[in-house]
């Protein structure tokens, strides 16, 4: 855990409960704004869509770039976050 950002290190540290979307490794204020007016405005409502992809990294990662306008980055982090995430509690 070591190598983990401190945003992920707190994400994973409990359960997600009602945390806001803004909380999600890898989701930048911007992108926060972009997923909550799509309706995203939960952590658990950003991982629902996750388990909808079967936790296939790479179509979540096509899916937020080109609905929600998240950058590489931003796709990225976010994917690895939800993975980690259903690997810790899960």
């Amino acid at each position: 855990m070591e190598n983990m950002s401190p945003k992920l290190r707190a994400f994973l540290s409990e359960p997600i409960g009602e945390k806001d979307v803004d909380r999600v490794d890898g989701i930048s204020r911007e992108l926060a704004v972009n997923l909550v007016t799509k309706g995203f405005n939960k952590a658990y409502i950003l991982l629902g869509q996750f388990l909808l992809m079967h936790k296939n990294e790479a179509e979540f990662q096509r899916w937020i770039i080109c609905r929600c306008g998240a950058t590489e980055y931003e796709a990225r982090e976010s994917s690895k976050c939800l993975k980690e995430w259903c690997s810790c509690f899960l």
